[in-house]
């Protein structure tokens, strides 16, 4: 894990892009030895204007200045503890951050930047902070609903990067990050062993969402084909 930035730092990255008029997104890249990494920052824009941002990726003063434009940035949702690497330098830069973390993280978060909690209300009945169950409280989600249907946000729980090439996509495609289809990472399956059958269960409760729309993740493609099926299919994976 690398160390978490102390000053700002910016990797490469593309533009922020609308989801739905609520909701902005960001790809970032991180060069690792196997090759680069996606990660994927989102922007959840509440009814009061302030920002809840999933997993932060420091970006140019463009791109950070179109963040603002869309609101004020309000929450930082630290969705596991390997997710802190830009977490120090957000909340330099926004001081005013309240910074949460799922509980089974908060120690090795807490040694990067001060967490303020382990749970939130935002003040917002469609936006909604989920401890993923079957993780110990190591993953955290948000469920967003709109007018277009609910959009599920998760971190590291599902992979679905496609078109990975060369050694490092093959590397990728073993860890379970990339493939043809959406996979539950072969990390994930070992650090979350004791919790899979739950971790199963909460999936196919996703599943059952019947106004689901969309599954985000923060590393690949937004899952927006027949997202009901894709967490079944990953449910069966675990069983």
């Amino acid at each position: 894990m690398a160390a978490p930035f102390k000053t700002w730092t910016v990797l490469p990255h593309g533009q922020l892009t609308a989801v739905t008029g609520n909701i902005l997104t960001v790809v970032g890249d991180i060069h690792m030895p196997i090759g680069d990494f996606p990660r994927r920052m989102t922007v959840v824009r509440l009814k009061d204007g302030g920002l809840v941002i999933f997993s932060a990726i420091a970006l140019n003063e463009d791109e950070m200045a179109r963040l603002e434009a869309f609101g004020t940035p309000a929450y930082l949702i630290v969705p596991c503890d390997r997710h802190r690497l830009d977490a120090p330098i957000y909340k330099q830069r926004y001081p005013d951050l309240q910074v949460i973390t799922p509980a089974g993280g908060r120690e090795k978060v807490q040694q990067a930047v001060p967490v303020d909690a382990v749970s939130a209300d935002f003040g917002d009945p469609s936006v909604v902070l989920v401890d993923v169950a079957g993780t110990g409280q190591h993953e955290a989600a948000l469920e967003v609903s709109g007018s277009d249907g609910l959009t599920l946000i998760v971190n590291e729980i599902i992979g679905s990067i496609h078109g990975a090439k060369g050694l490092g996509g093959w590397l990728l495609g073993v860890m379970g990050f990339a493939g043809d289809e959406p996979q539950v990472p072969t990390a994930v399956k070992l650090q979350f062993a004791k919790g899979k059958a739950a971790l199963a269960a909460q999936l196919r409760a996703w599943a059952l969402r019947p106004d689901l729309k969309r599954i985000i993740v923060s590393h690949g493609d937004i899952i927006d084909q027949d997202p009901q099926g894709a967490l079944n299919r990953l449910a069966e994976s675990l069983d």
